[in-house]
């Protein structure tokens, strides 16, 4: 109870600001998209139908069609559910991931600590795409390689901050306190150090969620994410790029959408920080 009443009283805060109600209404529409896109879509996004290629909006397709005649309604529906299920599954692996290496490198010795950061390091050093052509060469395009991709390239992200947090409490009273009295390490890890440090490291994960989905966007248009007919906003735009003479109308919706999503997960991530923390918003402002 006491945690819903803390949520509760986070979200208040939140919507306390306009542009952090407008991030939590965007976030919501989103993921109202991707969760429910099976019943929110009007026709199958894969059905084809070449006769009415790039019909205009109307009753019978909301958004057009593209140049298959695919319903652009449905596909870009279809495309929130690809870029939440991207996105929450890369962020949830990046943050057990980094979480789990940054309390370690914690409670390690010196020398393997300066290891475990050396490996955040080399990890940072590869840009996402770099790394996706070097993968992708190897093992070929998919959904599942794009995410794992983008989960390594942000575990040094979590990992850092999780170290830095463990850095701040190892040697708090109640945590010595605790070890006096007999306490194991995974006891004192997951009973006080991990929800004393998980706030920090949800907001973070919260305002990563837009660049997770924009670089996944980004893979899917150089085709190096999703395979067709799978609907992704990269690809939407990919295919409307290349019938851009012929209608400008696919390459409008999906960028829209894109634009759109990544503006209000931005919001929202700024709101809960602030609404968290409002130490940190005056520090980055």
């Amino acid at each position: 109870m006491n945690t819903l009443a803390a949520i509760a009283a986070t979200l208040r805060k939140v919507c306390s600001t306009f542009t952090g109600a407008t991030g939590l209404v965007i976030v919501a529409l989103v993921l109202a998209c991707a969760v429910f896109a099976p019943w929110l879509a009007t026709h199958n996004p894969n059905a084809l139908d070449v006769m009415n290629r790039f019909s205009d909006p109307s009753l019978a397709h909301w958004l057009g069609t593209d140049h298959l005649g695919r319903d652009l309604f449905s596909r870009l529906v279809h495309g929130a559910s690809v870029a939440m299920v991207s996105a929450m599954s890369a962020i949830a692996l990046a943050l057990g991931v980094g979480t789990a290496l940054g309390i370690l490198a914690g409670y390690l010795p010196p020398r393997s600590e300066r290891f475990v950061l050396i490996v955040f390091d080399v990890i940072s050093s590869f840009p996402s795409v770099v790394l996706a052509l070097a993968v992708v060469a190897v093992f070929g395009p998919s959904l599942v390689i794009v995410v794992l991709i983008i989960a390594v390239t942000l575990v040094p992200h979590f990992g850092r901050v999780a170290r830095s947090q463990v850095l701040t409490l190892r040697s708090a009273p109640f945590l010595e306190a605790e070890r006096i009295l007999g306490a194991s390490w995974p006891r004192m890890v997951f009973h006080h150090v991990l929800p004393n440090i998980l706030g920090p490291l949800v907001i973070l994960a919260s305002m990563d969620i837009p660049v997770v989905i924009a670089i996944e966007a980004g893979l899917s248009f150089l085709g190096l994410g999703v395979r067709p007919p799978l609907a992704s906003w990269g690809t939407l735009i990919q295919d409307g790029y290349q019938y851009l003479s012929q209608s400008w109308v696919p390459v409008v919706v999906a960028s829209s959408a894109l634009a759109v999503a990544t503006l209000g997960f931005t919001l929202f991530g700024e709101a809960l920080r602030d609404a968290v923390d409002p130490r940190i918003g005056r520090e980055h402002g």
